[in-house]
């Protein structure tokens, strides 16, 4: 062996290169030397992730079982099935509504009254 590596290690860095590898022929990558070169280095990359999460406390086994359980796990949803405001029960009309006719006359000249405070001159009015 080139460098000191633990066993595990060389498992997984073979098991992720040949995944690597079926995953270039699956995109319809040719088998070359650019591109076993760069599952080469594809393989180095996530075999140091995946063994930087193991140790002897905490096995290989166990970190995929992790990892298996973490994907699987129940989630909460992200949306909800309605609520406060929803757009499912406005009615859509497709004519405009027309106004109405003002009427014309002595009902119509009523003054409005003014709410609020009235000042010296709106009380007189």
């Amino acid at each position: 062996m080139p460098w000191r590596a633990r066993y595990v290690a060389w498992g997984v860095g073979v098991a992720v290169f040949l995944l690597s590898l079926g995953v270039e022929r699956w995109m319809g990558v040719g088998f070359g030397f650019f591109s076993t070169a760069w599952a080469l280095v594809a393989t180095v990359v996530l075999t140091r992730f995946i063994c930087s999460r193991i140790s002897h406390e905490r096995p290989l086994g166990a970190v995929l079982t992790m990892w298996s359980r973490e994907l699987t796990a129940p989630r909460e949803a992200g949306a909800g099935e309605g609520g406060a405001v929803s757009a499912t029960r406005v009615r859509v009309n497709g004519q405009r509504p027309r106004p109405k006719v003002k009427q014309r006359g002595r009902a119509g000249e009523r003054r409005r009254e003014v709410g609020g405070v009235r000042t010296p001159t709106q009380a007189w009015r």
